[in-house]
């Protein structure tokens, strides 16, 4: 019984005739490097650092309570991240819930309302949500999405000939979920709870309005306040530590296994469950999650738009800032699907050492600030290229190695999806790398790519603290305006380019819930 309860057998990665491009694993290097940049700016200025100032700055008690409340707050935000997306899609996706495909839209929309202004927000109505549970609250309903998107994606990818016959061999509901769906899930919230990670390690502005303080928000009063570049590095590092061991446990419980299938299925859709009495009752689920994520932000954007002594002021600048916004983040979105498809493809397709250390090194800027990916930025830039200092260049490339692991992520859960012999055919046939590359993979993962584009266009939309350091001079974007008019308590004028940038962000988290729900 139990041998026919069980998941699909992992299919084992199956590497390209003939080994390793190496034309693709030199590009991967290339953009490795790229990637670990910061990290190797942070090392280098860690080691030099005196012994015993070292152990000074982390040995004492505020490093102790910085690394409780770093590694608290992750793991709570993630946990809670897990639940509140599996319960969201397998709602959305496999019941007869009411509006599946308006709830869906809305599920993924908090991606458009940045972490800081929904803080902001919050703050505004109630000074409760300060401390830890405030804080995991507020950025688990600002980053839950990229959970809960992957997880949608592998319900309708899932074959549901396994349910089926465990619903015949007498399993109920939850059993079969718990046994025969779940483990089928592992990918997708793996991949979505190590971006949630990352991010949590590198969140700033919503955990300083909040006022909880973690290893980002000291680097930030570090290098602002006192301009400490020993203790800020050093915490820097720590970061990085936490990063790579993230990334490790991430590895390990992946472990080397697939769930693509090998041809179409059954062409029958799945079979929804009837929720029955229960059917209007479970709309509480995802709305509440809804209010929480976007009513109450927006409720406080609207009330500041109205009430606000400053309403109307500064509105002159709001369309040309929206157009460098648009432009930066266009940009940024395509460059980064154009990176992350070779790396993806080394990672899935030629699985080996060299190509899951190119892989990893994507995501390690991810736990570092803005201002440390800036700063390295700038100290490199100074170095080597000094006329190159202060241009968009160096913006773009900062946007590169901060959001570069949102698409590598999207467009990986993708491949990994689709069987190989498609391309083992293509290659058979005397199509060589870069053909097989174009006509066959490129399609198969089409919708990862436009995932990931998304993703990278809402982050470089909303990005804040690497903007403020490295945008040319007298440009502006919407989110560093907002921030800029907010730390001044100017909330009436400040709220036009947080709802602007909203908007922007919206068709990329349309085109995101489209991807990720066609059959919802």
């Amino acid at each position: 019984m139990a041998a026919v309860l069980a998941p699909p057998r992992p299919v084992r990665r199956v590497g390209g005739t003939g080994g390793t491009p190496v034309a693709l694993l030199l590009l991967g290097t290339v953009i490795a490097v790229l990637a670990l940049v910061p990290l190797l700016h942070v090392v280098q200025y860690a080691v030099t650092v005196d012994p015993a100032v070292a152990r000074e700055q982390l040995f004492r008690p505020r490093m102790a309570m910085l690394l409780r409340n770093t590694i608290g707050l992750t793991m709570a935000s993630v946990a809670l991240g897990i639940v509140i997306s599996v319960a969201c899609a397998w709602l959305v996706v496999r019941t007869d819930l009411p509006g599946r495909k308006l709830w869906h839209v809305l599920l993924t929309a908090p991606l458009a309302v940045p972490a800081f202004v929904n803080g902001v927000g919050w703050i505004s109505v109630t000074r409760a949500v300060e401390g830890f549970a405030g804080a995991t609250l507020v950025v688990t309903l600002s980053y839950f999405p990229f959970i809960y998107l992957p997880v949608c994606a592998a319900l309708r990818g899932l074959d549901p000939v396994h349910e089926e016959i465990a619903a015949t061999a007498g399993l109920g509901r939850v059993q079969t979920f718990t046994r025969v769906v779940l483990p089928q899930l592992r990918p997708a919230i793996l991949g979505g709870s190590l971006l949630v990670a990352l991010h949590m390690f590198s969140e700033f502005g919503a955990l300083k309005t909040l006022r909880f303080p973690t290893f980002t928000t000291a680097i930030y009063d570090q290098f602002n306040s006192t301009f400490n570049g020993p203790a800020a590095h050093l915490s820097a590092s720590v970061l990085v530590l936490l990063c790579l061991a993230v990334l490790m446990l991430e590895l390990r419980l992946r472990g080397r296994r697939r769930y693509a299938r090998t041809s179409s299925g059954t062409p029958r859709g799945q079979r929804r469950s009837q929720l029955g009495r229960l059917r209007l009752p479970a709309l509480l689920v995802p709305g509440t999650v809804v209010a929480l994520a976007l009513g109450v932000p927006g409720w406080s954007l609207v009330r500041w738009m109205v009430v606000g002594s400053s309403t109307g002021t500064g509105l002159d600048g709001l369309l040309p800032t929206a157009v460098t916004t648009v432009a930066y983040a266009g940009l940024g979105a395509l460059v980064a699907v154009m990176l992350a498809l070779p790396v993806a493809v080394l990672a899935v397709r030629h699985a080996s050492l060299s190509s899951t250390v190119v892989e990893r090194s994507t995501y390690t800027a991810n736990a570092l600030p803005g201002i440390v990916i800036a700063l390295a930025l700038v100290t490199v830039t100074l170095a080597l290229a000094p006329g190159l200092y202060q241009t968009a260049i160096v913006l773009v490339a900062a946007y590169l190695i901060m959001f570069l692991s949102r698409a590598v992520v999207s467009v990986r859960a993708s491949l990994e999806q689709a069987p190989p012999v498609l391309e083992q055919v293509a290659k058979s046939l005397g199509s060589g790398n870069l053909a097989t590359t174009l006509r066959v993979t490129v399609p198969i993962v089409l919708p990862g790519i436009g995932a990931g584009a998304a993703l990278v266009f809402i982050a470089i939309c909303t990005e804040l603290t690497a903007t403020l350091l490295l945008a040319p001079t007298g440009t502006e974007t919407l989110a560093t305006e907002f921030w800029a008019l907010s730390g001044g308590l100017e909330y009436g004028a400040a709220a036009p380019f947080a709802l602007l940038m909203v908007l922007l962000s919206m068709p990329a988290v349309y085109l995101l819930s489209r991807s990720s729900g066609r059959t919802t």
